[in-house]
Protein backbone atom coordinates (compact mmCIF):
# COMPACT_ATOMS: atom_id res chain seq x y z
CA UNK A 1 0.00 0.00 0.00
CA UNK A 2 1.27 3.62 -1.34
CA UNK A 3 1.25 6.34 1.59
CA UNK A 4 0.06 9.58 0.11
CA UNK A 5 1.89 12.32 2.79
CA UNK A 6 -0.39 15.73 1.89
CA UNK A 7 1.67 18.80 3.63
CA UNK A 8 1.08 20.05 6.95
CA UNK A 9 0.58 24.15 5.70
CA UNK A 10 -2.45 22.30 3.51
CA UNK A 11 -5.54 24.26 4.19
CA UNK A 12 -8.26 21.27 4.73
CA UNK A 13 -12.01 22.20 4.44
CA UNK A 14 -15.50 21.89 2.94
CA UNK A 15 -18.07 23.93 0.63
CA UNK A 16 -21.55 24.86 -0.13
CA UNK A 17 -23.95 27.31 -1.85
CA UNK A 18 -26.76 29.42 -0.47
CA UNK A 19 -29.64 28.20 -2.76
CA UNK A 20 -28.84 24.17 -2.19
CA UNK A 21 -28.55 24.58 1.93
CA UNK A 22 -30.40 27.29 3.72
CA UNK A 23 -33.97 27.04 2.96
CA UNK A 24 -35.85 29.66 4.51
CA UNK A 25 -36.81 31.14 0.75
CA UNK A 26 -39.60 33.40 1.66
CA UNK A 27 -38.29 34.53 5.47
CA UNK A 28 -37.18 37.39 7.07
CA UNK A 29 -37.28 39.73 3.14
CA UNK A 30 -35.45 37.40 0.80
CA UNK A 31 -36.60 38.13 -2.78
CA UNK A 32 -36.70 35.78 -5.42
CA UNK A 33 -34.04 34.50 -7.58
CA UNK A 34 -33.82 32.59 -10.41
CA UNK A 35 -33.77 28.97 -8.98
CA UNK A 36 -36.82 29.68 -7.29
CA UNK A 37 -38.58 30.72 -10.38
CA UNK A 38 -36.82 27.68 -12.53
CA UNK A 39 -37.81 25.01 -10.17
CA UNK A 40 -41.49 25.64 -10.11
CA UNK A 41 -41.39 25.43 -13.37
CA UNK A 42 -42.83 22.21 -14.45
CA UNK A 43 -40.64 19.69 -15.99
CA UNK A 44 -37.05 21.76 -15.04
CA UNK A 45 -36.58 19.70 -11.55
CA UNK A 46 -36.65 16.10 -11.16
CA UNK A 47 -39.86 15.13 -9.21
CA UNK A 48 -40.45 18.96 -9.16
CA UNK A 49 -38.40 19.74 -6.07
CA UNK A 50 -36.97 23.07 -5.18
CA UNK A 51 -34.93 24.91 -2.66
CA UNK A 52 -37.50 26.44 -0.43
CA UNK A 53 -36.77 24.43 2.72
CA UNK A 54 -33.71 22.56 1.93
CA UNK A 55 -31.47 21.34 4.43
CA UNK A 56 -32.91 24.45 6.62
CA UNK A 57 -29.47 25.55 7.18
CA UNK A 58 -30.41 29.00 7.43
CA UNK A 59 -32.02 27.99 11.04
CA UNK A 60 -29.68 25.20 11.70
CA UNK A 61 -26.44 27.20 11.05
CA UNK A 62 -24.97 26.61 14.62
CA UNK A 63 -25.62 22.97 13.89
CA UNK A 64 -24.25 23.03 10.31
CA UNK A 65 -21.07 25.19 12.03
CA UNK A 66 -20.49 22.21 14.57
CA UNK A 67 -20.11 19.61 11.87
CA UNK A 68 -17.28 21.81 10.34
CA UNK A 69 -15.86 22.22 13.81
CA UNK A 70 -15.64 18.53 14.81
CA UNK A 71 -14.54 17.72 11.12
CA UNK A 72 -11.72 20.08 11.42
CA UNK A 73 -12.09 21.89 9.11
CA UNK A 74 -9.22 25.19 8.69
CA UNK A 75 -12.14 27.01 5.69
CA UNK A 76 -15.64 26.73 5.34
CA UNK A 77 -16.31 28.19 1.89
CA UNK A 78 -20.80 29.59 1.55
CA UNK A 79 -22.01 30.90 -0.62
CA UNK A 80 -24.56 34.64 -0.32
CA UNK A 81 -28.12 35.01 -1.40
CA UNK A 82 -27.75 38.19 -3.48
CA UNK A 83 -31.89 38.12 -3.27
CA UNK A 84 -31.32 38.09 0.89
CA UNK A 85 -29.14 40.87 0.67
CA UNK A 86 -31.17 43.20 -1.65
CA UNK A 87 -34.35 41.22 -2.57
CA UNK A 88 -34.49 43.39 -6.00
CA UNK A 89 -31.20 42.86 -6.54
CA UNK A 90 -30.87 46.29 -6.18
CA UNK A 91 -32.18 49.18 -4.23
CA UNK A 92 -33.16 48.73 -0.66
CA UNK A 93 -31.12 46.64 1.54
CA UNK A 94 -32.32 43.81 3.31
CA UNK A 95 -30.78 44.10 6.65
CA UNK A 96 -32.33 41.13 8.04
CA UNK A 97 -30.30 38.81 5.60
CA UNK A 98 -27.09 41.05 6.48
CA UNK A 99 -27.73 40.00 10.03
CA UNK A 100 -27.93 36.26 9.27
CA UNK A 101 -24.64 36.51 7.20
CA UNK A 102 -23.28 37.91 10.43
CA UNK A 103 -24.00 35.46 12.62
CA UNK A 104 -22.80 32.79 10.35
CA UNK A 105 -19.46 34.44 9.91
CA UNK A 106 -19.54 35.23 13.73
CA UNK A 107 -20.29 31.58 14.57
CA UNK A 108 -17.47 30.55 12.17
CA UNK A 109 -15.33 32.54 13.59
CA UNK A 110 -15.84 31.84 17.19
CA UNK A 111 -14.98 28.26 16.30
CA UNK A 112 -11.90 29.33 14.31
CA UNK A 113 -12.84 28.24 10.76
CA UNK A 114 -11.91 30.95 8.29
CA UNK A 115 -14.35 32.16 6.57
CA UNK A 116 -14.49 31.65 2.49
CA UNK A 117 -17.69 33.55 0.69
CA UNK A 118 -19.16 33.34 -2.59
CA UNK A 119 -20.86 36.50 -4.14
CA UNK A 120 -22.42 34.29 -7.10
CA UNK A 121 -23.14 30.99 -7.20
CA UNK A 122 -26.02 31.41 -9.81
CA UNK A 123 -28.84 32.34 -7.29
CA UNK A 124 -29.14 36.12 -9.40
CA UNK A 125 -32.19 37.94 -8.19
CA UNK A 126 -35.41 37.35 -10.33
CA UNK A 127 -36.11 41.00 -10.63
CA UNK A 128 -32.87 41.22 -12.37
CA UNK A 129 -33.79 38.44 -14.72
CA UNK A 130 -37.09 40.09 -15.44
CA UNK A 131 -34.95 43.18 -16.94
CA UNK A 132 -32.39 40.92 -18.64
CA UNK A 133 -30.43 39.10 -16.60
CA UNK A 134 -26.86 38.41 -17.37
CA UNK A 135 -27.47 39.48 -20.92
CA UNK A 136 -27.91 42.82 -20.10
CA UNK A 137 -25.31 45.04 -18.89
CA UNK A 138 -26.94 46.72 -16.26
CA UNK A 139 -26.65 43.74 -14.09
CA UNK A 140 -22.26 43.96 -14.08
CA UNK A 141 -22.99 47.39 -12.33
CA UNK A 142 -26.27 45.63 -9.95
CA UNK A 143 -23.35 43.35 -8.68
CA UNK A 144 -20.62 45.32 -8.32
CA UNK A 145 -22.76 47.12 -6.16
CA UNK A 146 -23.52 44.12 -4.24
CA UNK A 147 -20.20 42.70 -3.92
CA UNK A 148 -19.23 46.91 -2.60
CA UNK A 149 -22.23 46.22 0.36
CA UNK A 150 -20.79 42.81 1.18
CA UNK A 151 -17.25 44.33 1.01
CA UNK A 152 -17.87 46.91 3.54
CA UNK A 153 -20.19 45.17 5.53
CA UNK A 154 -17.87 42.52 6.26
CA UNK A 155 -14.53 44.46 6.61
CA UNK A 156 -12.11 42.54 9.05
CA UNK A 157 -14.46 39.25 9.22
CA UNK A 158 -14.32 37.84 5.68
CA UNK A 159 -10.89 37.64 4.25
CA UNK A 160 -11.40 35.56 0.73
CA UNK A 161 -13.66 36.38 -1.45
CA UNK A 162 -15.00 34.27 -4.58
CA UNK A 163 -16.41 36.80 -7.39
CA UNK A 164 -18.41 34.07 -9.35
CA UNK A 165 -18.55 30.49 -8.72
CA UNK A 166 -18.67 28.11 -12.08
CA UNK A 167 -19.14 30.90 -14.92
CA UNK A 168 -19.26 28.28 -17.78
CA UNK A 169 -22.59 26.95 -15.73
CA UNK A 170 -23.98 30.08 -15.66
CA UNK A 171 -23.29 31.00 -18.89
CA UNK A 172 -23.27 27.77 -21.29
CA UNK A 173 -25.36 25.04 -19.04
CA UNK A 174 -27.54 27.78 -18.34
CA UNK A 175 -28.06 29.68 -21.91
CA UNK A 176 -26.92 26.84 -24.40
CA UNK A 177 -27.41 23.94 -22.89
CA UNK A 178 -30.78 24.96 -21.09
CA UNK A 179 -30.28 22.48 -17.83
CA UNK A 180 -29.74 25.24 -15.07
CA UNK A 181 -31.93 28.59 -14.63
CA UNK A 182 -32.78 30.38 -16.84
CA UNK A 183 -33.17 27.65 -18.85
CA UNK A 184 -32.50 29.06 -22.42
CA UNK A 185 -30.65 27.75 -25.30
CA UNK A 186 -29.09 29.93 -27.70
CA UNK A 187 -25.10 29.76 -28.49
CA UNK A 188 -24.97 33.36 -28.74
CA UNK A 189 -26.79 34.39 -25.52
CA UNK A 190 -24.92 32.24 -23.65
CA UNK A 191 -21.47 33.94 -24.77
CA UNK A 192 -22.73 37.05 -24.18
CA UNK A 193 -23.42 35.99 -20.63
CA UNK A 194 -20.24 34.56 -20.36
CA UNK A 195 -18.45 37.74 -21.08
CA UNK A 196 -21.21 39.50 -18.68
CA UNK A 197 -19.94 37.41 -16.22
CA UNK A 198 -16.55 37.95 -16.35
CA UNK A 199 -16.33 41.77 -17.01
CA UNK A 200 -18.16 41.75 -13.73
CA UNK A 201 -15.71 39.66 -12.11
CA UNK A 202 -13.13 42.10 -12.99
CA UNK A 203 -14.89 45.25 -11.97
CA UNK A 204 -15.12 43.60 -8.77
CA UNK A 205 -11.55 42.72 -8.47
CA UNK A 206 -10.64 46.35 -9.74
CA UNK A 207 -13.20 47.53 -6.63
CA UNK A 208 -12.10 45.64 -4.37
CA UNK A 209 -8.36 47.00 -4.68
CA UNK A 210 -9.99 50.70 -4.92
CA UNK A 211 -11.78 50.42 -1.44
CA UNK A 212 -8.66 48.97 0.20
CA UNK A 213 -10.22 45.69 1.46
CA UNK A 214 -8.01 43.67 3.52
CA UNK A 215 -7.68 40.20 2.55
CA UNK A 216 -7.91 38.34 -1.12
CA UNK A 217 -9.70 37.43 -4.14
CA UNK A 218 -10.24 35.43 -7.28
CA UNK A 219 -13.13 33.29 -8.60
CA UNK A 220 -13.93 29.54 -8.76
CA UNK A 221 -14.30 28.34 -12.51
CA UNK A 222 -14.82 24.63 -12.92
CA UNK A 223 -12.86 22.33 -15.40
CA UNK A 224 -12.54 19.27 -16.99
CA UNK A 225 -10.35 16.92 -18.86
CA UNK A 226 -11.08 15.61 -22.36
CA UNK A 227 -7.63 12.73 -23.08
CA UNK A 228 -7.17 12.63 -26.68
CA UNK A 229 -8.20 9.14 -27.87
CA UNK A 230 -5.67 8.70 -30.47
CA UNK A 231 -2.36 11.41 -31.50
CA UNK A 232 -4.38 12.23 -34.47
CA UNK A 233 -4.23 15.81 -34.51
CA UNK A 234 -8.26 16.31 -34.96
CA UNK A 235 -8.74 14.33 -31.81
CA UNK A 236 -6.31 16.51 -29.86
CA UNK A 237 -8.01 19.58 -31.50
CA UNK A 238 -11.39 18.17 -30.52
CA UNK A 239 -10.21 17.76 -27.12
CA UNK A 240 -8.72 20.90 -26.81
CA UNK A 241 -11.98 22.56 -28.15
CA UNK A 242 -14.04 20.79 -25.20
CA UNK A 243 -11.25 21.34 -22.59
CA UNK A 244 -11.26 25.21 -23.86
CA UNK A 245 -14.79 25.51 -23.34
CA UNK A 246 -14.49 25.11 -19.93
CA UNK A 247 -10.96 26.54 -19.10
CA UNK A 248 -9.12 28.70 -21.48
CA UNK A 249 -12.34 30.56 -22.57
CA UNK A 250 -12.42 31.82 -18.80
CA UNK A 251 -9.53 31.84 -17.92
CA UNK A 252 -7.29 33.47 -21.12
CA UNK A 253 -9.47 37.04 -20.43
CA UNK A 254 -8.17 37.18 -16.85
CA UNK A 255 -5.07 35.62 -17.13
CA UNK A 256 -3.48 36.83 -20.45
CA UNK A 257 -6.09 39.78 -20.97
CA UNK A 258 -7.80 38.04 -23.94
CA UNK A 259 -9.81 35.11 -25.57
CA UNK A 260 -8.59 32.19 -26.98
CA UNK A 261 -8.39 32.36 -30.83
CA UNK A 262 -9.40 28.95 -32.15
CA UNK A 263 -12.64 29.54 -29.90
CA UNK A 264 -13.20 32.96 -31.23
CA UNK A 265 -12.59 31.47 -35.02
CA UNK A 266 -15.10 28.30 -33.82
CA UNK A 267 -17.76 30.29 -32.15
CA UNK A 268 -17.23 32.77 -35.61
CA UNK A 269 -17.96 29.61 -38.06
CA UNK A 270 -21.46 28.95 -35.51
CA UNK A 271 -22.77 32.65 -36.13
CA UNK A 272 -21.49 33.75 -32.97
CA UNK A 273 -19.45 37.24 -32.57
CA UNK A 274 -17.94 38.07 -29.31
CA UNK A 275 -19.52 41.53 -28.65
CA UNK A 276 -16.55 43.85 -26.32
CA UNK A 277 -17.52 47.34 -25.02
CA UNK A 278 -14.45 49.38 -24.85
CA UNK A 279 -11.90 48.27 -21.79
CA UNK A 280 -13.91 45.05 -21.20
CA UNK A 281 -10.51 43.16 -21.32
CA UNK A 282 -8.64 45.87 -18.97
CA UNK A 283 -11.50 45.31 -16.85
CA UNK A 284 -11.76 41.48 -16.72
CA UNK A 285 -7.44 41.25 -16.92
CA UNK A 286 -7.62 42.26 -13.37
CA UNK A 287 -4.45 40.48 -10.96
CA UNK A 288 -6.03 37.97 -8.65
CA UNK A 289 -4.65 36.70 -5.48
CA UNK A 290 -5.78 32.89 -5.48
CA UNK A 291 -7.67 30.56 -7.95
CA UNK A 292 -10.10 28.63 -7.32
CA UNK A 293 -10.63 25.25 -9.22
CA UNK A 294 -14.12 22.92 -9.26
CA UNK A 295 -13.07 19.47 -10.83
CA UNK A 296 -15.34 16.52 -10.67
CA UNK A 297 -14.93 14.23 -13.71
CA UNK A 298 -12.74 13.83 -17.23
CA UNK A 299 -12.80 11.29 -19.96
CA UNK A 300 -11.46 9.91 -23.52
CA UNK A 301 -12.46 12.04 -26.00
CA UNK A 302 -11.87 11.77 -29.83
CA UNK A 303 -12.53 13.88 -32.88
CA UNK A 304 -16.53 12.98 -34.45
CA UNK A 305 -18.36 15.13 -36.99
CA UNK A 306 -21.17 16.35 -35.83
CA UNK A 307 -20.72 15.30 -32.29
CA UNK A 308 -21.89 18.05 -30.07
CA UNK A 309 -20.73 21.81 -30.39
CA UNK A 310 -17.12 20.81 -30.84
CA UNK A 311 -17.16 17.69 -33.27
CA UNK A 312 -15.93 15.87 -30.06
CA UNK A 313 -16.61 12.12 -28.93
CA UNK A 314 -16.56 10.83 -25.35
CA UNK A 315 -15.46 7.31 -25.43
CA UNK A 316 -17.06 5.33 -22.47
CA UNK A 317 -13.84 2.68 -21.93
CA UNK A 318 -15.80 1.53 -18.68
CA UNK A 319 -14.42 3.61 -16.07
CA UNK A 320 -16.20 2.81 -12.93
CA UNK A 321 -19.23 6.20 -12.52
CA UNK A 322 -20.29 7.62 -9.60
CA UNK A 323 -24.18 7.87 -9.03
CA UNK A 324 -24.54 10.92 -11.45
CA UNK A 325 -23.14 8.71 -14.06
CA UNK A 326 -19.84 10.74 -14.45
CA UNK A 327 -16.77 8.67 -15.31
CA UNK A 328 -14.06 8.78 -12.18
CA UNK A 329 -11.01 10.13 -13.56
CA UNK A 330 -8.66 11.37 -11.26
CA UNK A 331 -5.60 11.79 -13.93
CA UNK A 332 -7.78 14.37 -15.06
CA UNK A 333 -7.40 16.11 -12.22
CA UNK A 334 -3.82 16.15 -11.94
CA UNK A 335 -3.94 17.07 -15.60
CA UNK A 336 -6.10 20.03 -15.38
CA UNK A 337 -3.72 21.34 -12.50
CA UNK A 338 -0.49 20.73 -14.05
CA UNK A 339 -2.30 22.48 -17.73
CA UNK A 340 -3.84 25.35 -15.62
CA UNK A 341 -0.10 25.88 -13.41
CA UNK A 342 2.10 26.04 -16.89
CA UNK A 343 -0.30 28.16 -19.15
CA UNK A 344 -1.33 30.20 -16.60
CA UNK A 345 1.28 30.92 -13.99
CA UNK A 346 1.70 30.69 -10.26
CA UNK A 347 -0.94 32.07 -8.94
CA UNK A 348 -1.96 30.17 -5.85
CA UNK A 349 -4.92 28.15 -6.06
CA UNK A 350 -7.67 26.25 -3.86
CA UNK A 351 -9.56 23.53 -4.84
CA UNK A 352 -13.00 25.03 -4.08
CA UNK A 353 -15.00 21.81 -4.94
CA UNK A 354 -13.91 18.72 -5.38
CA UNK A 355 -16.22 15.34 -4.46
CA UNK A 356 -18.53 12.77 -5.49
CA UNK A 357 -22.05 12.00 -5.81
CA UNK A 358 -23.30 8.47 -4.05
CA UNK A 359 -26.58 7.86 -2.87
CA UNK A 360 -26.22 5.37 0.35
CA UNK A 361 -28.90 5.96 2.56
CA UNK A 362 -28.74 5.43 6.51
CA UNK A 363 -28.45 1.96 7.29
CA UNK A 364 -28.45 0.71 11.31
CA UNK A 365 -27.34 4.32 11.67
CA UNK A 366 -24.48 4.33 9.61
CA UNK A 367 -23.93 5.75 6.25
CA UNK A 368 -21.16 3.46 4.38
CA UNK A 369 -20.43 5.71 1.74
CA UNK A 370 -17.33 3.23 0.53
CA UNK A 371 -17.63 4.88 -2.51
CA UNK A 372 -16.98 8.27 -1.81
CA UNK A 373 -13.84 7.55 0.63
CA UNK A 374 -12.48 5.88 -3.03
CA UNK A 375 -13.23 8.40 -4.93
CA UNK A 376 -11.19 11.20 -2.48
CA UNK A 377 -8.54 8.78 -1.92
CA UNK A 378 -7.67 8.93 -5.39
CA UNK A 379 -8.19 12.27 -6.13
CA UNK A 380 -6.26 13.76 -3.27
CA UNK A 381 -3.17 11.39 -4.62
CA UNK A 382 -3.32 12.99 -7.77
CA UNK A 383 -3.60 16.73 -6.03
CA UNK A 384 -0.27 15.34 -4.19
CA UNK A 385 1.35 14.64 -7.67
CA UNK A 386 0.31 18.17 -8.81
CA UNK A 387 1.78 19.62 -5.67
CA UNK A 388 5.08 17.52 -6.08
CA UNK A 389 5.22 18.82 -9.38
CA UNK A 390 4.90 22.71 -8.18
CA UNK A 391 1.42 23.38 -8.66
CA UNK A 392 1.36 25.86 -5.83
CA UNK A 393 -2.11 24.55 -3.98
CA UNK A 394 -2.96 26.06 -1.13
CA UNK A 395 -5.68 24.26 -0.05
CA UNK A 396 -8.71 21.34 -0.54
CA UNK A 397 -12.09 22.20 -0.27
CA UNK A 398 -14.49 18.81 -0.14
CA UNK A 399 -17.92 19.42 -2.11
CA UNK A 400 -19.86 18.98 -0.13
CA UNK A 401 -20.49 19.32 3.83
CA UNK A 402 -24.36 18.27 3.44
CA UNK A 403 -26.37 16.42 1.05
CA UNK A 404 -28.33 18.98 -0.92
CA UNK A 405 -30.97 20.39 -3.70
CA UNK A 406 -28.70 19.38 -6.57
CA UNK A 407 -30.02 22.06 -9.09
CA UNK A 408 -31.81 20.02 -11.93
CA UNK A 409 -31.41 16.52 -10.14
CA UNK A 410 -33.53 17.96 -6.78
CA UNK A 411 -32.88 15.84 -4.07
CA UNK A 412 -31.98 12.62 -5.78
CA UNK A 413 -28.05 13.10 -6.39
CA UNK A 414 -26.08 13.24 -2.46
CA UNK A 415 -22.85 14.59 -2.32
CA UNK A 416 -22.73 15.42 1.39
CA UNK A 417 -20.10 14.05 3.92
CA UNK A 418 -23.17 14.29 5.98
CA UNK A 419 -26.28 12.56 5.23
CA UNK A 420 -29.83 14.90 5.65
CA UNK A 421 -33.20 13.17 6.05
CA UNK A 422 -34.96 15.52 3.76
CA UNK A 423 -38.42 14.80 5.58
CA UNK A 424 -37.15 15.36 9.67
CA UNK A 425 -33.43 17.47 8.57
CA UNK A 426 -31.85 14.95 10.61
CA UNK A 427 -27.83 15.01 10.36
CA UNK A 428 -25.97 11.46 10.01
CA UNK A 429 -22.45 11.70 9.83
CA UNK A 430 -21.33 9.18 7.24
CA UNK A 431 -18.36 7.16 6.98
CA UNK A 432 -16.38 9.80 4.26
CA UNK A 433 -16.84 12.54 7.11
CA UNK A 434 -14.84 10.29 9.68
CA UNK A 435 -12.33 9.58 7.06
CA UNK A 436 -11.63 12.94 6.10
CA UNK A 437 -11.96 13.77 9.49
CA UNK A 438 -8.99 11.52 10.20
CA UNK A 439 -7.25 12.20 6.92
CA UNK A 440 -7.20 16.65 8.44
CA UNK A 441 -5.76 15.72 11.64
CA UNK A 442 -2.98 12.94 10.28
CA UNK A 443 -2.01 14.43 6.84
CA UNK A 444 -1.51 11.56 5.36
CA UNK A 445 -3.27 7.74 4.31
CA UNK A 446 -3.04 4.69 2.65
CA UNK A 447 -4.23 4.56 -0.92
Amino acid sequence: MAIIQLPENLKFGVATASYQIEGAASKDGRGLSIWDTFSKTPGKVVNGDNGDIACDSYHRYKEDVQLIKELGSDIYRFSVSWSRILPNGVGEINQKGLDYYHRLVDELLEQGIEPMCTLYHWDLPQALQDKGGWASRDTIDAFTNYAEIMFKEFAGKINKWITVNEPWCASFLSNYIGEHAPGNKDLQLAVDVAHHLLVAHGKTVKLFRELGVAGEIGYAPNTTWKEAFSNRSEDIAACQREVGFLIDWFFEPVFKGNYPNYLVDWYGQKGVKLKLAEGDMELINQEIDFLGINYYTGNLARYKKGSGLFDCEDIDMGENRTDIGWPIYPDGFYKVLTYIHEKYGDTPIYITENGACYNDDVENGKVNDTGRIDYLKSHLAALQRSIDSGVPIEGYLCWSLLDNFEWAEGYTMRFGLVHIDYRTLERTKKESYYWYQKLIENRWYEL
